[in-house]
């Protein structure tokens, strides 16, 4: 599986086989924290090819420096993926996109979403939570 865009972002849609997003982020700002981040979505498009096909669990998770889950109690998210090609296909795209609601970050730092394929990370996503004086100008 080879994933050509993994991002995150505001709003992410499936347009007739088109990878649609808006608002694609890698830092969030705050003045405070704990901060409750209230909407935000993964967007992924992946291609797969004949060695890919078979079943597959994938498995998302958000986690802190620590590599721990940023919610353990839910994450990783997992799903089990089923690869089966067309005929005569060399390779077939899929969007995948997964949406967040209600993200609670407790501090400031770097943190990450792991996307794993059957155990083995196929990427990460940085995501960097700042906190700014209220005071400074942006």
């Amino acid at each position: 599986m080879n994933i050509q865009t993994a991002v995150l972002c505001d709003f992410a849609a499936d347009y007739q086989g088109k990878l649609c997003f808006q608002g694609a982020f890698d830092t969030l700002f705050t003045r405070s924290f704990p901060v409750i981040h209230p909407a935000c979505a993964l967007a992924l498009r992946v291609c797969l090819t004949p060695e890919d096909e078979g079943d597959h669990e994938l498995a998302i998770s958000i986690v802190n420096e620590s590599n721990k889950p940023l919610d353990p109690e839910r994450m990783p998210i997992k799903g089990n993926l089923h690869v089966q090609l067309p005929p005569n296909a060399t390779f077939f795209t899929r969007n995948l996109i997964m949406n967040f609601q209600g993200l609670r970050f407790e501090k400031a730092g770097n943190y990450a979403v792991d996307i794993k394929l059957d155990g083995d990370l196929l990427t990460r996503i940085p995501l960097r939570l700042v906190r700014v004086n209220p005071q400074q100008q942006q």
